[in-house]
């Protein structure tokens, strides 16, 4: 074997070396993400049924007549806040679902 084909072959075992650092740290980083959106899925359906519902409805109108404390946190009554947030789930939902498929096919 040449000094050059050494040379080679230590490159690609760096570069490699590389690659699985790299992507164990992303794995790693996606289990704990997964670990923490499993953990709140219960809450997550609970915004999502309360979002629209009669008692979302009376809550923002209670709002809007000026009923609720002036320092009560409130996005959950905003008109966008809820909404975005299901939309970019969805948007999350569609993507985990292309990356399954990609490689399921790969």
């Amino acid at each position: 074997m040449t000094d050059k084909q050494i040379e080679t072959r230590i490159a690609r075992v760096r570069e490699m070396e590389s690659r699985l650092d790299r992507s164990e740290a992303a794995i790693r980083a996606l289990d704990e993400a997964l670990t923490g959106y499993e953990n709140i899925l219960d809450e997550y359906r609970m915004l999502e049924d309360y979002y629209g519902s009669f008692e979302w409805r009376d809550d923002f109108d209670a709002d809007e007549q000026g009923l609720l404390p002036a320092d009560l946190k409130r996005g959950v009554l905003s008109e966008d806040a809820v909404y975005d947030l299901l939309t970019e789930h969805k948007k999350l939902l569609i993507r985990m679902s292309h990356l399954v498929h990609e490689f399921q096919t790969a």
